[in-house]
């Protein structure tokens, strides 16, 4: 059976500020962000690809509780979303369906990440 994308999507709200610009740090400001986390795999006997409410348990323990109502340069070195989803995508690895992970910084600007998996798919 050919495999199914699930995508689950999660909102935190966090405060940041880029370090790195060219035209030097930028002041602390807030946003609403967004998090889509992707599995891939096949339809299993029951029904599903993966269980919706097990997959936000996990979002929920390793990665919401970290981030929401958080300054997140206290958790990711110049949180840019390009860094916040590396971050993400690293407390979820273990997740074995982990396909992709996308940040929304904002409306309209997000950036996706589909890991080192990606190589293995070429």
């Amino acid at each position: 059976m050919a495999a199914m994308l699930l995508t689950r999507e999660f909102s935190f709200e966090a405060a940041h500020h880029l370090t790195k610009l060219p035209s030097g740090p930028e002041p602390v400001h807030g946003h609403t962000w967004r998090l889509n986390v992707t599995l891939e795999g096949p339809v299993q006997p029951d029904g599903m690809v993966f269980d919706f409410v097990k997959l936000g348990d996990v979002v929920e323990k390793k990665v919401l509780k970290k981030l929401d109502h958080a300054d997140l340069n206290r958790v990711v070195a110049n949180p840019s979303a390009e860094r916040v989803a590396l971050w993400v995508w690293k407390q979820l690895e273990a997740l074995p369906l982990l396909s992709a992970v996308q940040v929304w910084e904002c409306e309209g600007c997000s950036v996706t990440y589909r890991g080192e998996r990606e190589k293995e798919r070429v």
